[in-house]
């Protein structure tokens, strides 16, 4: 082994004491300047006082003058490597692009919801696929036995009005705005699509297994009701009187199990994720989704108020209805493409 050179023991205390005279001289500043960034990026810039946010370029220069003495002079490394992530942090914060309130909200209607909805689109299509299915079969079962009828059906949405019902009470019950049976019924049938797209959605973590049942469920319910007006004549006259809300609300409640699906699918089938990391990958999809969701139910209870009251004429609530509908389709599915084409 070679023997310690005296000179260089003297340079190595000489460094020791320049870095601990350089700590005593800024750390003070750095700390500060550390707390600072950590209350503004956990809550908001008024969380401090004018004098702090004065302060704030002051300390980032500060900090940067002092990353630029430590790599001049070839500091301990791992102080380098804390000023420089400090003063990242410093820089992202003063001079990253910020978005305020309006801006987030536009880039949410304009890219982040529309943008969701289109990776979810297989989900969608299985969705909407259950759905009928369950129209079919509902339908079906109703128009074998009646019996199925009230199986299907709460008591409290059918209150009485089932296969055995004549035409003309159905009939008055779509266009009598003062029925309060149509009130009660378009109130409970809002209400529970609003828990169904909840549901599935909360529910889509078991493996999308819950979501794949309320969505044929759901179908089953709608198919059985519409055979009970089609046995009377007025098959048509209902579509009508859904379709004013329920292409908006029966679409939201497809994007809700096509958001639980996702969840439940990347959980089953991580692929070489670990469970935990795919269905936050998943996570985010759709939540952003059903920040939408949401957005689109409240809509349909607007339209179905509005409508409700209002409009009695068939084709005027098949236009609504097919208005609504190519809306939606064309703002998730058309609309990113004509502005990525006109670019």
């Amino acid at each position: 082994m070679s023997a310690l050179v005296p000179g260089d023991a003297v340079r190595g205390d000489a460094v020791r004491q320049s870095l601990a005279s350089f700590r005593r001289e800024r750390e003070a500043d750095w700390k500060a300047f550390e707390a600072l960034l950590a209350r503004v990026e956990k809550r908001a810039p008024r969380a401090l006082s004018e004098e702090e946010l004065l302060s704030l370029p002051l300390l980032y220069r500060s900090a940067l003058s002092s990353l630029s003495v430590a790599r001049a002079t070839s500091l301990d490394s791992a102080l380098i490597a804390y000023l420089e992530s400090l003063s990242l942090r410093g820089y992202f914060y003063l001079y990253g692009a910020r978005r305020g309130l309006r801006q987030r909200i536009a880039d949410f209607f304009l890219h982040d919801w529309p943008g969701a909805i289109r990776d979810l689109w297989r989900e969608t299509l299985v969705s909407v696929a259950l759905m009928f299915v369950g129209i079919g079969a509902g339908a079906w079962l109703v128009a074998s036995d009646k019996g199925w009828f009230d199986a299907i059906i709460p008591s409290g949405l059918a209150a009485g009005r089932g296969p055995d019902a004549s035409a003309e009470l159905l009939r008055r019950m779509l266009y009598d705005g003062d029925n309060g049976f149509l009130s009660g019924f378009a109130a409970y049938l809002f209400t529970h699509n609003v828990q169904v797209a909840i549901l599935a959605f909360a529910l889509g973590f078991a493996f999308a297994a819950p979501t794949v049942l309320l969505m044929l469920f759901n179908g089953c319910m709608l198919g059985a009701l519409f055979q009970v007006y089609w046995a009377k004549g007025l098959g048509m006259e209902l579509g009508g009187w859904l379709a004013i809300h329920g292409t908006t609300e029966l679409f939201a409640i497809a994007l809700a199990g096509a958001a639980g699906m996702r969840i439940g699918t990347r959980i089953a089938f991580p692929g070489e994720l670990t469970r935990m990391t795919a269905a936050a990958h998943a996570g985010r999809v759709a939540a952003t989704a059903m920040v939408g969701v949401s957005v689109m139910l409240l809509f349909a209870g607007l339209l179905e108020g509005i409508g409700r009251q209002t409009i009695t004429s068939d084709v005027t609530r098949y236009a609504i209805g097919g208005g609504m509908l190519a809306l939606w389709i064309g703002y998730f599915y058309l609309f990113q493409v004509v502005r990525n084409g006109d670019r």
